[in-house]
């Protein structure tokens, strides 16, 4: 029978597709898997808040259909964020006019607004992650003329 049960990622290889959850209740670590997550997979950072049931595996406590309680504000857009601006600010920010029609702005520009915008959503993020996520952005919106090089 399965119990629902509240607990602390402790650690989460996305790579290798498990981990482990510290719960609230008992002193054994519980086995977590890719395959058992509701979320996606990069946001079971450790420490995330987590929700599952504890299940009697073959090699142990074992936790399924798992769920972030709540998600930081490092997985949000915070206050300072692009959601938070005016809509005319936004637009610009994302490559629109007040219109929300297109605009080229510079890929320099662009950068730096993208790179404050993942700094504020998304704190948890590597720096070489933000390089990659600003890469691959970039990258489209040259391609759609969003921006000018």
């Amino acid at each position: 029978m399965a119990v629902l049960t509240a607990g602390k990622v402790l650690r989460f290889d996305e790579v290798r597709g498990y981990g482990f959850i510290a719960p609230e209740v008992g002193d054994e670590d519980v086995f977590m898997h890719a395959n058992d997550l509701v979320d996606e997979k990069y946001l079971y950072q450790e420490g995330s808040q987590v929700e599952f049931f504890l299940e009697m595996g073959e090699k142990g406590p074992k936790a399924s259909n798992i769920r972030l309680v709540h998600q930081s504000t490092s997985h949000q857009l915070r206050s300072g964020g692009l959601a938070a601006r005016p809509a005319a600010s936004a637009a610009a920010a994302a490559g629109a006019g007040a219109d929300g029609e297109p605009t080229a702005s510079t890929a320099d520009a662009f950068g730096r607004e993208l790179t404050e915008a993942l700094l504020d959503s998304a704190g948890t993020l590597t720096g070489d992650q933000i390089k990659q996520v600003r890469a691959c952005v970039l990258d489209l919106a040259r391609a759609r003329g969003w921006v000018a090089s």
